[in-house]
């Protein structure tokens, strides 16, 4: 069966080039004359890719992702935005917001090629290792320390073990992950979110915006102030406990 590519766009012109591309190469295309249409396509029709442009009426191509990240069944589908804007701020915003990969107007018929291709071949190894890890990220029962989460950074994805995340903290609306060998994530999942999902045995909550994992705990102090600092592996910074998780973490830790 050929790969479905949604492709959303509010310039007749380019959304016929980028269709008749894509065709040519047997990709079943499906189309859409604006950012709403877009979102409302998208989440029926259920893509293998969404190519869309950021500059938009109404509702941007910022808006778009947005929109589809917030919903479990579109918000791992491969987002190409396509922009004639090649400004720093605008990329780092696209790509904060997960997309993982950029085309500049005007493009070349073998880019818009290489880009598809490319973000297909990773998204499929991805599935295929979500699925080989026994779980679905959509569960929503308590994670196992051996269990897997889909992850993006920028225009990367990368497959983590719950038990590889050293620490979590909170970012306003996101989350941010740190993980054993130094990466970073953020995620959109509030630190309640996490709280309830990952295994009490392990992972416990030090502060109101911090999550921490108690297996990588090297040292634990006394602060001036009767509560607690957590020092934890390879990390300079210390995580304060607030008094009111102060309790929690002496008996887990007894």
């Amino acid at each position: 069966m050929s790969k479905k590519i949604l492709v959303i766009e509010d310039e007749p012109a380019v959304l016929a080039n980028i269709q008749t591309i894509l065709r040519e190469e047997g990709f079943s295309v499906i189309l859409a004359h604006g950012g709403k249409e877009g979102v409302s396509v998208a989440q029926t029709q259920k893509p293998d890719l969404i190519i869309c442009d950021i500059m938009m009426p109404g509702f941007s191509g910022y808006d778009v992702l947005e929109t589809l990240s917030k919903d479990p069944k579109t918000r791992i589908i491969p987002f190409i935005f396509l922009t004639a804007k090649v400004e720093r701020e605008d990329v780092r915003r696209g790509m904060e917001l997960g997309a993982d990969d950029y085309i500049t107007k005007p493009f070349s018929i073998n880019t818009l090629l290489k880009a598809v291709d490319s973000r297909l071949q990773r998204f499929e190894t991805i599935k295929s290792e979500i699925i080989s890890s026994g779980r679905n990220e959509e569960n929503k029962d308590k994670y196992q320390l051996s269990d897997t989460i889909l992850v993006k950074s920028g225009a990367s994805s990368q497959v983590v073990k719950i038990g590889e995340i050293k620490f979590i903290s909170a970012e306003n609306q996101y989350t941010s992950i740190r993980l054993t060998n130094g990466k970073r994530f953020i995620i959109r999942k509030s630190i309640s979110a996490w709280e309830s999902l990952l295994p009490e045995d392990v992972f416990i909550r030090s502060h109101r915006s911090q999550i921490i994992n108690t297996e990588y705990i090297i040292k634990i102090s006394r602060s001036k102030s009767d509560s607690y600092n957590i020092f934890l592996t390879d990390e300079e910074d210390t995580f304060p406990v607030s008094k009111r998780y102060a309790s929690r973490l002496r008996n887990k830790l007894k």
